[in-house]
């Protein structure tokens, strides 16, 4: 059993900073560390944070599931996807703040998709996605095949699903995996960055924002020109729509608040 916590975790100016730490696995993804991360940045929200940022210890983001005989998974891979795998890509999916990733060495398996769950992607150029669940005779869980199919299309989707090879930073970039790819080691400065300067956005209308772009993936226009009326309802509502017009007026940088 790992002596260290699964999941780091610190608010620093605003944002969650959470890592995923099992650097001896390449943070292979246990069912612990899966529920753990999940609780994390619930209470990462409940706490204050107004952005996350997503990074794993040590030489690669995440492995992917770890098959070791120890986590038992053999024969009880659909229950696991259905208890623990699926629970936490909702959770992402459904915080109310901005996620930023910073991918470093591998983002395989359902490490690929947490890496692509974020809404600003970051990596290293060293970096690679990988889908390798076929080589080992399963199929993409964990949101992987919605993620990859909306950001690339199904021709990316099923060259990475099928063929089961690395996709490197550079190419993530250009199939629209990815926002930014730079050198290793400003990795972490450039990630953190953007989490900064999400965590000091309207927080309210960055919620709005992530709940938008999901329903603009799936939904028709007629309904996302209405949920885009309803949010602007709530967005006009907020202390922090008050100061961005006072900024404006004022002719000042905003201060906002997160309310």
């Amino acid at each position: 059993m790992d002596a260290a916590p699964s999941i780091l975790s610190a608010i620093e100016r605003g944002v969650a900073v959470v890592r995923l730490n099992r650097p001896h696995r390449l943070n292979a993804l246990t069912l612990e560390m899966l529920d753990r991360l999940r609780r994390t940045l619930t209470e990462a929200v409940d706490a204050g944070a107004r952005a996350v940022l997503v990074a794993g210890e040590g030489r690669a983001f995440c492995s992917g599931a770890d098959l070791s005989p120890d986590e038992g998974l053999e024969g009880k891979a659909n229950e696991a996807v259905r208890t623990h795998y699926n629970p936490l890509m909702r959770a992402l999916a459904d915080l109310p703040i901005p996620v930023v990733t910073a991918i470093n060495g591998a983002a395989a398996g359902a490490g690929a998709s947490i890496a692509l769950a974020g809404d600003i992607v970051v990596a290293a150029r060293s970096s690679y996605l990988l889908l390798a669940f076929a080589n080992i005779g399963l199929v993409p869980d964990a949101g992987a095949t919605w993620l990859v199919a909306k950001a690339a299309g199904r021709a990316k989707l099923l060259e990475m699903a099928l063929l089961g090879e690395r996709l490197e930073a550079a190419d993530a970039l250009e199939a629209g995996l990815v926002a930014r790819v730079g050198d290793d080691a400003a990795l972490h400065d450039t990630a953190i960055a953007y989490a900064v300067r999400l965590a000091a956005m309207p927080t309210v209308a960055m919620g709005l924002i992530r709940k938008q772009a999901a329903a603009a993936l799936s939904g028709p226009l007629d309904q996302v020109l209405e949920i885009e009326a309803a949010h602007q309802a709530i967005a006009a509502a907020t202390d922090d729509f008050t100061e961005g017009l006072a900024a404006f007026a004022d002719k000042r940088p905003p201060v906002f608040r997160g309310r």
